[in-house]
């Protein structure tokens, strides 16, 4: 288990063959994507020069997965992703976006067991008998599957999801809908 812990050590070779050190085999962008998705940390060094190539080589993985059409990041985002590099902003965009992607995991994470855990007195969710409440955990479940490469588990099973030719503008309404209640009971 102590290996999970620290990063998993990929060494480029002069070839720019990918060998991982754990397994001792070469490795592709792709095996490497999947061990990011499965939770690991990886630490890609050049063999000759000792640098640091992981920056490089993670945003090689994006880059392939937004042009095969695997999109996840919109235009806007990575519009603001350029000017930040030519701006005075630069310097504070890193930390915004590791703590927004960081803030984003953990409320996922809670999202999710808030959604199939049962309570001590052994009912569901009471938020489960909310009207709209089944198609905003199918969408949460589509889009956690999407943002994970079809790599989440789900903890609770799809019920009354919507149907393939339902409305996108009725899922919104509910989304809408389902938010001012929730902001309510904020409140």
């Amino acid at each position: 288990m102590a290996e999970q812990d620290k990063p998993l050590l990929i060494k480029r070779y002069a070839s720019r063959r990918l060998y991982n050190t754990e397994t001792s085999d070469y490795v592709t962008l792709e095996d490497i994507a999947g061990f990011i998705r499965d939770g690991r940390d990886v630490e890609i060094i050049d063999l000759k020069s000792g640098d640091d190539l992981t920056r490089q080589y993670l945003l090689q993985i994006v880059a392939e997965h937004e042009s095969k059409g695997e999109s996840v990041l919109p235009i806007n985002v990575l519009t603001d992703l350029v000017r930040s590099y030519t701006s005075q902003a630069g310097s504070t965009v890193p930390q915004f976006l590791a703590a927004s992607f960081e803030m984003f995991r953990d409320s996922q994470s809670k999202w999710m067991e808030n959604m199939g855990a049962a309570n001590p007195m052994g009912s569901m969710n009471p938020m489960a008998n909310m009207p709209g409440f089944e198609a905003l955990q199918a969408q949460q479940e589509a889009f956690l599957k999407a943002m994970t490469g079809g790599m989440a588990g789900t903890t609770a099973p799809r019920q009354d999801a919507p149907e393939e030719g339902e409305d996108l503008e009725a899922i919104r309404k509910q989304l809408s809908d389902l938010q001012d209640k929730l902001s309510k009971l904020d409140k």
